[in-house]
C-alpha cells in the first residue's frame, strides 16, 4: 500500500469514532485531510466540525459540513488529528503543518482524542521530526537561544506565518526522553505560544495503518 492509501485506511477508520448527532473536532494535514473526505460522507450525522486551522475549515465547509467557532461550543466528545511523530504512550510530536496551536487548543476541550496515522509514525524515542514551536515574531532570536540551551538547534520555517499571525522554528537534534517536562519547559520560555509536543494531553486513542492493516493503540 502507498502512503496515500495507508492515510486514506485509516480516515475511514477513524469514523467509527465520530459520535452522532455531536460536534467533531477535526485535525489538519493530510491524514486529516483524508478525514475529512470520509466525514463528508456521514455530514448528515453530524451538526458540525469544529476545526484547528483555516485550511481544515476551508476543506470542511468544501464538503458542506458547518464549522462552528469554538467559543460557542460547550463539548466535543471526540477530535480526530494527525501526528508527525508519536511513541508508545501516545505522547506526540505534531505542527509540520504550522497549526499546532490550535490543535493543541481544540484537543483541550475535547474528551477523546484519537490520532490517525501511518505506522511508520510510532517511534521508540521522538525527536527525530524537527519540533515545532510557534513564537511571537519579537521573541524569534530570544526563543532561538533559549532553545538552543536545551540542545536543539533551532531553524526558522522559511516563508511561514501561522494562522495567529507567529513565525514557527523547528527545533532539530532533540532526544526526547520525557516529553512531558520538555513540553512544559518550552511553553515557559518567554515568547513562546506552545511547541507541538501533546505529551501533557497526548492521544487517548491511536490508529496506525500498516500493510497488515489498522491497529489499534489506546492509553494506558
Amino acid at each position: 500500500m502507498t502512503q496515500d492509501e495507508l492515510k486514506q485506511a485509516v480516515a475511514k477508520a477513524a469514523i467509527e469514532y465520530v459520535v452522532p448527532g455531536a460536534i467533531i473536532g477535526v485535525g489538519t494535514g493530510s491524514t486529516a485531510n483524508y478525514f475529512i473526505d470520509e466525514l463528508g460522507r456521514i455530514k448528515d450525522r453530524i451538526p458540525g466540525a469544529v476545526a484547528s486551522s483555516e485550511a481544515t475549515a476551508k476543506r470542511l465547509a468544501g464538503h458542506g459540513i458547518k464549522v462552528l467557532d469554538l467559543n460557542d461550543v460547550s463539548d466535543i466528545p471526540v477530535y480526530v488529528d494527525g501526528a508527525d511523530e508519536i511513541d508508545a504512550g501516545l505522547a506526540m510530536i505534531k505542527g509540520g503543518g504550522g497549526a499546532l496551536t490550535r490543535e493543541k487548543i481544540v484537543a483541550a476541550v475535547a474528551r477523546k482524542f484519537v490520532c490517525i496515522a501511518d505506522a511508520s509514525k510510532l517511534v521508540q524515542t521522538m525527536g527525530k521530526f524537527p519540533l515545532p514551536v510557534e513564537v511571537i515574531p519579537m521573541a524569534r532570536a530570544h526563543v532561538a537561544r533559549e532553545l538552543a540551551k536545551l540542545g536543539g538547534e533551532p531553524v526558522l520555517r522559511p516563508g511561514f506565518t501561522t494562522d495567529n499571525g507567529n513565525l514557527i522554528l523547528d527545533v532539530k537534534g532533540l532526544s526526547i526522553t520525557d516529553p512531558q517536562a520538555l513540553e512544559t519547559r518550552i511553553n515557559a520560555i518567554v515568547g513562546v505560544v506552545t511547541n507541538g509536543l501533546f505529551a501533557l494531553r497526548g492521544a487517548d486513542v491511536a490508529l496506525l495503518a500498516g500493510t497488515e492493516g489498522v491497529k489499534t493503540l489506546k492509553r494506558a
